[in-house]
């Protein structure tokens, strides 16, 4: 992923700021562009087929949400910069899809971007998104790399007229859309938990070579939403100060809720980690432990035949003024020494707790 981030943005060495290329994955696919425009008392959902159709509900005194499934189409970002005045670096960022999460204040409107991260469901494999949030004081307008979200609840929210989210300005719904996507990590944290928990087990009864590689693995997943999730706090918290007229007081006891729920995420991040630093660790000795115990079992074996091994040398000299050859009792014989040898040895190494 790193490789491929570098290499597309290589193509951005030299050209001047604020000029658009997308960087990410290619996509064709249509862009689908939907808009929510309401109030207390009215509401108004709606797909539109053009960029165009949108903007008539800059100027509406209800709150529009205006929500584009596609980042690919630079001439429809470009349509959009100019309608809603928005600076050609907020334009590069938002089709720069390795963008790190951030906020900035241009007085009348708020950029914020997020990373929303969901679990393949084929492959279990966590999957990362860039979202892109601007809102001013009656728009809000969230850009994303492609068709499906997790804003379903707060679109059914909208309709139904649940909660306070129809009372509230753009900053709320602004809120609703970062909560949304908090809310997503303890979904992903869940998940991981039970992953950890699996190997755990795995590596306490039976670590094999594929419990390194699923450590690790893991490993780099955590460090992943790590990444994701402590912008977010710098987000919140920057959006706590109460700096912008775009926020309201009455926003500001969610915006709390989300930085505990944001410190909560955090903590469990960094415990899942430690516990994974503990499992390679357990890892290694598992495998230690496991090739002492081999060279422990060899060292016995070779060590019971080293006297066996005597006696038969002597034995095999084929000296002719030997005694015992001519015994008819001696071959017999020293097989009775050579096992009371080894039978002596074993009973020893028993004493000693070797075996």
């Amino acid at each position: 992923m790193f490789w491929k981030s570098t290499k597309k943005s290589s193509e951005m060495v030299g050209l001047p700021p604020g000029t658009l290329v997308h960087i990410g994955e290619e996509r064709d696919a249509k862009v689908r562009i939907t808009i929510f425009d309401y109030d207390e008392k009215t509401f108004e959902e709606k797909e539109v087929k053009t960029i165009e159709e949108a903007f008539p509900y800059r100027d509406k005194p209800t709150v529009t949400w205006i929500n584009i499934d596609g980042i690919h189409n630079l001439d429809l970002m470009r349509k959009v910069g100019e309608h809603f005045n928005l600076h050609s670096l907020i334009l590069e960022d938002i089709v720069n899809t390795f963008q790190r999460p951030k906020i900035e204040d241009f007085q009348d409107h708020i950029f914020i971007v997020l990373k929303m991260l969901y679990q393949d469901g084929e492959n279990s494999e966590i999957k990362e998104e860039q979202v892109s949030i601007i809102f001013g004081s009656n728009f809000v307008i969230s850009f994303q790399e492609a068709e499906g979200d997790i804003f379903n609840s707060i679109r059914e929210r909208i309709r139904t007229s649940k909660g306070k989210i129809r009372k509230m300005k753009s900053d709320y719904l602004a809120y609703s859309l970062i909560d949304a996507i908090a809310d997503g990590y303890f979904l992903i944290l869940e998940k991981l938990g039970e992953k950890t928990e699996s190997l755990e087990d795995e590596v306490m009864l039976e670590p094999t070579t594929k419990t390194a590689q699923k450590i690790h693995n893991l490993k780099r997943e955590m460090i992943s939403l790590r990444k994701s999730i402590w912008p977010l706090r710098e987000i919140i918290s920057n959006m706590q100060r109460g700096e912008s007229k775009l926020i309201y007081k009455s926003t500001m006891i969610y915006l709390r809720d989300v930085y505990d729920h944001t410190i909560q995420v955090i903590d469990s991040v960094e415990t899942f980690r430690d516990m994974l630093s503990g499992m390679l660790d357990i890892y290694l000795s598992s495998i230690s432990n496991r090739m002492n115990e081999v060279m422990k079992v060899l060292t016995i074996i070779a060590t019971i035949f080293i006297p066996l091994t005597f006696i038969a040398g002597v034995y095999g000299m084929n000296f002719r003024f030997m005694p015992e050859l001519q015994w008819k009792l001696g071959y017999p014989f020293v097989w009775l020494i050579m096992a009371g040898v080894a039978g002596l040895m074993m009973l020893y190494f028993r004493r000693k707790k070797w075996l």
